[in-house]
């Protein structure tokens, strides 16, 4: 029986940062779109990209401004790590196969049974 790997990889082998955020939007933009996946779902970018552009710091406040640029990253993170994660992951593993070029991770070999 093959292997079956269920982790997503996202991320490029060979370390391009720019790369890999060009990838990752253009992956949440295809999945913002899909109807496959739940809209509640689709709230979390939303909600981590409203809370970056906000003036107002509801975690860190204008204490610690090197705390609030943190705080503002990880939190807009969480939420497009979240959002991905909650996806059916053979809707993210089809539009990472059309991004990418490559055929999709999650394809199982049959197993052949000679008599």
């Amino acid at each position: 029986m093959a292997n079956q790997n269920n982790s997503r990889k996202i991320s490029n082998i060979d370390g391009n940062i720019l790369q890999d955020l060009i990838l990752r939007a253009k992956l949440i933009t295809r999945l913002m779109g899909d109807s496959r996946v739940n809209a509640l779902y689709k709230i979390l970018p939303w909600a981590s990209l409203i809370y970056l552009i906000s003036p107002i710091d509801f975690i860190s406040g204008a204490l610690v401004p090197v705390i609030g640029a943190v705080d503002d990253v990880a939190i807009m993170w969480f939420g497009i790590a979240s959002f991905i994660e909650l996806c059916p992951p053979f809707v993210v593993e089809e539009h990472l196969a059309a991004l990418t070029g490559e055929a999709p991770s999650n394809v199982v070999d049959a197993e052949i049974i000679d008599d």
